[in-house]
């Protein structure tokens, strides 16, 4: 198994022969507050008020074929949303950023449902933010 990173004791991503849980296309946004003032007779002037939270956008694909089970998957993601928790972001033995991270959006998208009603492959989007 080659583990890729983690999202605290939620997620592990791996890539093995028996299973694929990873990303593609992490969007990541860092981003300072600002402050404008408007001078008489002048052009505003800025002032930085500090760094603002940021954000990341995790598409994950998720699929029986790839050896995981997408339901039990989105089911512990509505859980921590809903529970308000928040983990460490970790990817190559690196944190990412200097906090941990709160879910504050998990948008969904149901492939393939087969035999029994089973979920075989699914979406998923989460929207993280910084938790400081």
């Amino acid at each position: 198994m080659a583990q890729i990173g983690n999202l605290g004791s939620l997620i592990t991503f791996e890539v093995s022969s028996d299973k694929i849980l990873t990303f593609s296309k992490l969007t990541r946004t860092v981003k300072g507050r600002w402050n404008t003032h408007n001078v008489i007779s002048g052009k505003p002037v800025s002032e930085f008020l500090g760094p603002d939270v940021g954000t990341i956008q995790l598409p994950i694909y998720l699929s029986v074929m790839h050896g995981v089970k997408p339901i039990d998957i989105l089911d512990a993601i509505n859980d921590a949303v809903e529970n308000g928790e928040a983990f460490t972001f970790v990817i190559g033995g690196r944190k990412i950023g200097n906090y941990q991270w709160k879910i504050t959006n998990a948008s969904e998208v149901w492939g393939s449902v087969i035999k029994d009603g089973q979920l075989a492959s699914a979406n998923l989007t989460l929207t993280l933010e910084e938790y400081a």
